[in-house]
């Protein structure tokens, strides 16, 4: 993975956090605000993952 892969990792990582956060601080923490934070780190992290995670070990062969 390339510098500005990793950096835009480490943006979209802690705008999510931030975001979780703020759900987390502004209403209480139920089972339905659990698993809404895990199926949104599920849409945002697979993608990302299969894109340049996945693909990542293939490219190298060529």
């Amino acid at each position: 993975m390339d510098t500005p892969t990793k950096i835009r990792f480490g943006f979209i990582a802690a705008l999510w956090l931030v975001l979780v956060w703020l759900v987390v601080v502004s209403q209480p923490l139920t089972l339905w605000t659990i698993f809404m934070i895990a199926v949104s780190g599920i849409v945002v992290w697979v993608p990302l993952y299969k894109k340049y995670i996945r693909n990542d070990s293939g490219n190298k062969k060529q």
